[in-house]
């Protein structure tokens, strides 16, 4: 008996140690899902279509973007967060769901720290800071100038409470030390149709957004949030070129499930790294005014927990709250 158990033990162990490796060889064998917390249609959308049709064909079996909006993201963000964590339901999304909603509402189903596994960052993509040309500023020290000859009178635009457009309008309010008043829409079309029509004065947005409108001259483009400038607007300068300090900026990244085997989230990485330095893929996404993203693992992981804490300090200066 005693002889017969430790076998047992011993092929236990060994099936262990190759059970990693050997479902790694045979992911994925069935579609997987790369679920999008926002409506088709935005950004986030256009970003996970264009990943999920490059690891299909790559991979040789379907990866599917499904949209499940609602909530800041929360809702996609929980349907990834309570599925099995074998690699066949993947999260792909803006910050919200994981690094601003944990300090935005009081309570979330899911913890973003610990229910998911960093696989990447996909990209990263510039927000502009626009203007309707009956504002009558061309720059970030006009705008100021007006807003603290009028405070509270100026109002900015954005597609909802705790998106990243929203905070990039509270930091503002916090660096330039001025009094805009926040308009919040549901989703970012309707606010920019207002900003079109003259009914807000300005907005935070993000490139693809707003880059049309830009070079039809119906909107002006007054600075980039970014650390530095956009090549797809080059001779906009950066808010930090007036205002020291400032940075702001929306990304993509993909999550796991918690517990996702090691070899799948290593196949994943290795996999969009290749995908990432694509020509196609990178004209692709240049066209879209974003830049392929650096770093994955642990690195991403870093990445999500700097960002967390950096958007707690403007969620709590600003007061913003969801139920």
């Amino acid at each position: 008996m005693h002889r017969f158990c430790r076998r047992l033990m011993l092929a236990v162990c060994g099936a262990v140690l190759v059970c990693g490796p050997v479902f790694a060889q045979g992911y994925p064998s069935h579609p997987v899902r790369i679920i999008v917390p926002f409506p088709a249609g935005g950004s986030n959308d256009i970003i996970a279509r264009i990943v999920a049709q490059k690891l299909t064909e790559r991979l040789g079996r379907s990866f599917l973007v499904e949209n499940r909006g609602g909530a800041g993201g929360n809702i996609g963000a929980e349907a990834v967060a309570t599925s099995e964590a074998d690699g066949y339901t993947l999260l792909l999304t803006a910050p919200p769901p994981l690094t601003i909603n944990k300090s935005l509402y009081k309570t979330l189903p899911f913890d973003p720290a610990s229910s998911f596994a960093p696989v990447a960052l996909i990209a990263s993509v510039p927000i502009v800071l626009v203007v309707h040309p009956s504002l009558g500023v061309k720059n970030v020290a006009e705008l100021v100038a007006l807003a603290k000859a009028k405070p509270g009178k100026l109002n900015f635009g954005s597609s909802g409470i705790g998106s990243t457009n929203h905070l990039a309008g509270e930091l503002l309010k916090t660096v330039a030390g001025i009094d805009i008043v926040h308009i919040p829409y549901k989703g970012a079309a309707p606010a920019m149709n207002d900003l079109l029509a003259g009914t807000i004065p300005m907005m935070f947005d993000n490139m693809p957004a707003v880059l049309p409108q830009v070079q039809g001259k119906t909107i002006d483009a007054i600075a980039v949030a970014g650390e530095k400038r956009a090549d797809a607007l080059p001779d906009v300068p950066t808010v930090a070129e007036t205002l020291p300090g400032f940075k702001a900026s929306a990304w993509f990244g993909l999550v796991a499930p918690a517990k996702t085997p090691a070899p799948v989230l290593e196949m994943l990485i290795k996999e969009l790294d290749a995908i990432l330095k694509l020509p196609d893929v990178r004209k692709r996404f240049s066209d879209l005014g974003a830049e392929p993203g650096r770093i994955a693992g642990d690195a991403f992981g870093s990445f999500l927990a700097d960002e967390t804490v950096k958007w707690a300090k403007i969620i709590q200066t600003s007061g913003a709250t969801m139920n």
